[in-house]
């Protein structure tokens, strides 16, 4: 099932079929943990996509391509990489607030209500009427009709929606609108001369990356691009909501510095730092930075031959291209919640997260996938290129893989061995102490990935470029 999910990723780089054939995967079949979605699948094609695509730069460096192999349940683990976060021998406490989550509404449905970010809490709670606890957003949920409280949410800047079924979200619109584009997009959007990758002895060794997200996906690609040597960096603002435990989690190999695109000192610094990059990833809502002059039509002109990744949650397409989302909303709104909770119930009946944020990861490593090659597009032909994606564009993907057999699901464990944990573990000194954390997952034959950096405290560094290697 995983090389059957790595040959529907494969066309979009426009590679021969062989090349899934090439790639080891182990580690046996889902499920591995209690879900009947193919995460195993899903996480060991993407992972290996991304051992592909550096394996691709390397044989434009070398000459020579690089064997690839990914132990899936290594790739599982690999999805909710933040669960296994230490901190000087501390287990590092997620910061989800309490109030997130989902609650029964009225007629039998339920609401689900986004509350990690002080803003879209507020938003929530102000549309709700209600204090800052469970018992009391409880209470208030139950007295709306959940599509209309759904409304409510998303026009007062909020996030959330009304818990669907996998059914009722095939007839709905945005659904339409995804099921019209393919997982992903990469697309040349101007033109100029092929640029040689830099000097260096990894595979992304010397390129440049900007990388302007938060909470998990975005973050992810970063990480990924930055396993195999590339030189990132993390720009936020002071005025943008973080967790500290995300950024642990993701924030390998990064260095991380503060500018507020609000101010135009600030803006014009970001867009000095656009001129030496190779790579800008980006995952604001469509159209959020172009009103400050930061589209991609406007940056490759400031930097013909630039890659910009663009994630957002719902895609460029359809009804819901402006709405707020994060895997959570999109597991809610597509009803994969809903199929969760069916087969495997929590404590009360109702719709259940899955155990990973397999839409987060999965779309990470998709988006540094999709970067690599248009880092070799650019090598060979040259050109300014467009890496889009959209958290529900890969939840559909996932869903499409279909589901482990039923009898397969009972007794499934909801953790690894620690033996396992341990074997896939490294350490790192970091500003925080010693990070105890999972290693990269994919396996290449020369260029084993590893992170030069350690993860650091937003706005730890300055925002200027490393010099590059050689």
């Amino acid at each position: 099932m995983a090389h059957d999910a790595l040959r529907t990723i494969l066309p979009i780089a426009g590679w021969p079929e062989e090349w899934a054939r090439s790639v080891e995967i182990t580690g046996g079949a889902d499920p591995v943990l209690p879900t009947p979605f193919r995460i195993g699948a899903a996480g060991a094609a993407a992972v290996a996509a991304t051992g592909l695509a550096a394996s691709d730069l390397w044989k434009l460096r070398t000459g020579r391509r690089q064997d690839v192999a990914v132990d899936l349940r290594q790739a599982v683990a690999s999805l909710r990489s933040g669960h296994y976060l230490q901190v000087n021998g501390s287990k590092v406490r997620s910061e989800r607030n309490p109030v997130m989550g989902m609650y029964p509404a009225k007629n039998g449905r339920w609401s689900y209500v986004h509350a990690n970010f002080p803003n879209h809490r507020a938003a929530a709670l102000r549309v709700l009427g209600c204090e800052e606890n469970r018992d009391a957003v409880r209470e208030a949920v139950a007295t709306w009709d959940a599509l209309e409280l759904e409304e409510a949410i998303i026009a007062a800047g909020g996030a959330g929606g009304m818990v669907r079924s996998m059914a009722e979200w095939a007839q709905h619109p945005q659904a339409a609108a995804i099921a019209s584009l393919p997982l992903m997009e990469i697309q040349k959007i101007g033109d100029s001369p092929p640029e040689k990758l830099p000097e260096g002895d990894r595979p992304l060794s010397g390129i440049r990356v900007l990388d302007l997200t938060r909470v998990l996906a975005g973050p992810t690609c970063a990480r990924t691009l930055a396993e195999h040597g590339a030189d990132v960096l993390k720009i936020t603002a002071s005025h943008i909501a973080a967790r500290d435990d995300q950024e642990y989690d993701t924030g390998h190999g990064k260095l991380s510095a503060r500018l507020d695109l609000r101010q135009p000192q600030d803006l014009d610094a970001l867009k000095g730092l656009v001129r030496d990059a190779d790579i800008f990833s980006q995952g604001y809502r469509p159209g959020t930075l172009g009103s400050r002059g930061l589209s991609p039509e406007e940056l490759i002109k400031l930097r013909p031959g630039l890659v910009y990744v663009s994630l957002c949650a719902f895609s460029h397409k359809g009804p819901w291209a402006s709405r707020r989302g994060f895997d959570t909303v999109v597991q809610n709104v597509s009803g994969i919640t809903t199929r969760q909770g069916e087969l495997f119930p929590g404590a009360e009946p109702g719709p259940q997260f899955y155990p990973v944020s397999a839409i987060d990861y999965l779309t990470g490593y998709l988006m540094a996938f999709g970067a690599m090659v248009a880092l070799a597009r650019r090598a060979r032909e040259g050109g300014s290129w467009l890496v889009r994606i959209a958290l529900a564009q890969t939840g559909r993907w996932l869903v499409d893989r279909g589901e482990a057999p039923e009898a397969a699901l009972k007794n499934v464990a909801k953790e690894f061995p620690q033996a396992d944990i341990d074997r896939w573990s490294i350490e790192s000194d970091t500003p925080a102490g010693r990070l105890r954390h999972l290693g990269p997952t994919v396996r290449l034959s020369e260029t084993p990935p590893r992170w030069a950096r350690p993860s650091v405290p937003l706005g730890y560094n300055q925002p200027v470029w490393p010099a590059r290697a050689g």
